[in-house]
């Protein structure tokens, strides 16, 4: 929907002279800003008992610096999360003012943000009217108006004339700082490119499926999920989940996101179980993603395409190495080494590889405390020289470790950034992001704070960006017939066993007693520090045997969900299912709480601190009318080590321990914080 509505005051024409000291003299009006705006409002999506929407406010006066628009609703609605603004509610009135990045809009120039909202599922009109800094916005340009005359005592001197007022430039320099970590979900090994104003970054996803998935954005800061660059761990039956053997710990490790532009196609590479490199390529990040090629096994790799387009790869763990691979990718032409890491540094990997004013630099982390950087001015086969970028940082997270690994990118404005990952486990490792500069003789230095790795620095100086991206938290209903990109599954799943249409059905895909050996449980990230995924399951066509619910997922795991027993169906919390350190299963799990349920609905809860540190849990409960819950069993203690690499996810599963036949249907996942 858009309103548009425009108010206009100009100077009058100075009044000529005075008059006589009996009457009284006419002032022009004081000089005005222009104010006028115009409203887009559409509501994004909608489900039962909750609607999304984005709202865009466009300036037709003079520019302004701070802005809070107001609408009331009609029908009993309430904002319930927002993004991009500062959002409050009143009873009927909603109120929405700037953040610090865009409080200035320019004339014609726009701000957006969106938000999450409850409705009563009969009626979800459009707001009537909105109103920008006390002007309504109520429809088209206007001619000027005259202000009032003012009079005054003819003692007055005579006016004269106001002069003109200047606009501040079109494009406002941003204001406010970020805060650290940019993405407080588990991203790895991470890899930030630059396509034009887009960002992209890549990450580690071991077992999961599809693998290594891609995040957006337009400002460094703000991130939303794009795609995978691996739609199937195509690489064994291990990844299936089918057998004896499993992938658990296996899969994606740190791999390569990179764009070419003289053929407009996105290319990732990883190599996997350290036999061979797997090149995908795509023109689009959203896919669809196809097998490109098979190569060597170019362990924690970067690439590089030169200036003459032909492409390069930086890796190896120590013994540092540089592979040019022939022009359209799918072979390598040459390898060498290039660099051997001194004893006195350690081990350097998780390779980056750049060019900048006709250098080369290999971009090397020393897991998991430090950050160096090699660099030839002879050509990508060296030699190489070695600096130390940072080595114990203290990072930003409170209780996590030394920021580390990803890779830097600059920005259209020349600025340069390193988004690094910060180990803070029970969580997982949490994208950092720093401004770094460049000496005089061509060396990167990190700009720290306080000298550490700053947890605020300014927002970096980009354009607006175009849109707002779409939340890494809120509701999915599972509308459509495909998922999201925010999902991944636990190792590859059965496509037969599962369908999204108006809700994610899942048919059990495995007859087992084993939760880590069930097939399609599917999962998504925690945000941190805290937060909480609620459930709607319908549970009505299960079957005897049959066990489906929320998991806290990872070596260590609990969950809260509904058994079906001998025609009964009953709510159970369940903890101890545990793994070894090679992730063979060792504890299936005890049912430590139990309720009788029925009714074929029920809602179920897990709260999640996943701060760094011991000792942290989660708690979980659950709901027969999705408004009050239930506390549900005694609260479970997060494994924070780290072998496992991934952290915590929360996972949605559905399995047999007797037959296949029964299956639950998802209404809606909602992932929200305090």
């Amino acid at each position: 929907m858009r309103q548009t509505a425009v108010k206009r005051a100009v100077l009058l024409a100075a009044a000529g002279g005075l008059v006589a000291s009996a009457a009284t003299v006419v002032l022009p009006a004081t000089a005005a800003a222009a104010a006028g705006c115009s409203v887009d409002y559409a509501v994004s999506s909608q489900w039962p008992g909750g609607f999304g929407a984005n709202v865009t406010v466009t300036n037709l006066g003079d520019p302004i610096d701070g802005w809070t628009l107001t609408w009331s609703y009609t029908a009993g609605q309430q904002v319930t999360q927002a993004w991009n603004t500062s959002l409050t509610q009143s009873g009927a009135q909603v109120t929405a003012r700037n953040v610090s990045w865009n409080s200035a809009i320019a004339t014609n120039g726009t701000a957006s943000f969106g938000f999450n909202g409850s409705w009563n599922n009969s009626s979800n009109p459009t707001p009537g009217s909105f109103t920008l800094n006390g002007t309504v916005c109520t429809g088209g340009v206007t001619d000027p108006t005259t202000a009032p005359p003012t009079t005054v005592p003819p003692t007055t001197a005579p006016p004269t004339t106001a002069p003109p007022t200047t606009a501040p430039p079109t494009t406002p320099p941003p204001s406010g700082d970020y805060t650290n970590p940019v993405v407080w979900q588990d991203f790895a090994d991470v890899e930030v490119i630059r396509v034009d104003d887009t960002y992209y970054m890549t990450a580690s996803t071991m077992h999961y499926s599809p693998g290594a998935p891609i995040l957006r954005s337009y400002d460094l800061v703000n991130w939303e999920f794009a795609g995978h660059a691996v739609p199937r761990l195509e690489f064994g039956s291990k990844y299936d989940l089918s057998g004896a053997q499993r992938g658990y710990v296996r899969g994606i490790w740190a791999s390569t996101l990179n764009y070419r532009r003289s053929n407009g196609t996105y290319y990732w590479a990883g190599c996997i179980d350290f036999s061979q490199t797997h090149m995908y390529t795509s023109r689009s990040v959203e896919g669809p993603w196809t097998k490109h090629a098979t190569l060597p096994c170019y362990y924690d790799a970067g690439l590089l395409f030169d200036d003459d387009d032909t492409p390069y790869v930086a890796y190896g763990n120590g013994t540092i190495s540089v592979a040019q691979l022939s022009a359209d990718g799918r072979s390598q032409v040459r390898a060498q080494q290039v660099f051997q890491t001194p004893s006195s540094v350690g081990t350097l990997e998780g390779a980056r590889f750049y060019k900048r004013n006709g250098s080369y630099y290999i971009w090397l982390t020393r897991p998991a405390n430090g950050q160096y950087v090699l660099r030839s001015t002879n050509g990508p086969f060296g030699p190489y020289e070695m600096r130390q970028v940072l080595l114990d940082l203290p990072g930003p997270i409170s209780g996590g470790g030394v920021p580390h690994q990803g890779g830097v990118v600059q920005t259209q404005n020349g600025d340069w950034y390193y988004m690094a990952f910060v180990d803070a486990y029970p969580g997982g490792r949490m994208p950092a992001l720093a401004p770094i500069t460049w000496t005089g003789d061509g060396w990167p230095q990190l700009r720290t704070v306080n000298g550490r790795w700053g947890v605020n620095y300014p927002v970096p100086n980009l354009p607006a960006p175009p849109r707002v991206v779409k939340p890494l938290t809120g509701v999915d209903t599972f509308a459509g017939t495909t998922l999201g990109p925010q999902w991944e599954w636990n190792h590859n799943p059965d496509n037969s066993r599962w369908s999204v249409n108006d809700g994610l059905r899942l048919s059990t895909a495995t007859v087992t007693n084993d939760l880590y050996s069930a097939r399609n449980t599917l999962t998504h990230r925690i945000q941190g520090p805290t937060s909480t995924a609620t459930v709607e399951l319908d549970y009505s066509s299960m079957r005897d045997g049959d066990r489906s619910g929320l998991v806290m997922l990872r070596q260590s795991s609990a969950w809260v969900g509904v058994r079906r027993d001998n025609g009964s169906t009953r709510v159970v919390m369940t903890n101890g299912l545990t793994m070894d350190s090679n992730w063979n299963t060792i504890g299936t799990g005890t049912e430590v709480a139990s309720a009788p349920v029925s009714g074929g609905r029920v809602w179920l809860r897990a709260n999640a601190d996943i701060r760094p540190g011991a000792g942290r849990q989660a708690r979980f409960s659950y709901s027969t009318d999705g408004v009050n819950f239930t506390s549900f069993g005694p609260a479970f203690t997060l494994n924070n080590e780290w072998q496992f690499f991934m952290g915590y996810r929360f996972g949605i599963f559905n399995y047999a321990t007797q037959a296949l036949g029964g299956s639950v249907t998802v209404r809606r996942f909602e992932l929200s914080t305090p």
